[in-house]
């Protein structure tokens, strides 16, 4: 589990709310500068979950990713594995 508070945190939790699955959602964030990856990974029955009909639900996952990290000043891309 990411550390509270951090980005990885936050999308942790979003995506163990939305999987069947969730004790096998495994979240790693990777921090620069200016930069933060977020790389997520669920169950492979869990993907189409994540993603969502037409990316809708990763779009919104991203959404939220960037409007916390502007608010740390950082910028951040959120890759679904």
């Amino acid at each position: 589990m990411e550390q509270r508070g951090s980005l990885g945190h936050l999308i942790e939790t979003i995506v163990r709310a939305l999987v069947d699955n969730p004790d096998e959602v495994r979240v790693r964030q990777i921090e620069g500068e200016r930069t933060v990856i977020v790389e997520v990974k669920v169950a492979p029955t869990d993907l189409g979950k994540v993603i969502g009909k037409e990316g809708r639900i990763a779009t919104a996952i991203r959404t939220l990713a960037r409007a916390a990290a502007t608010k740390m000043g950082k910028k951040v891309t959120v890759e679904i594995l």
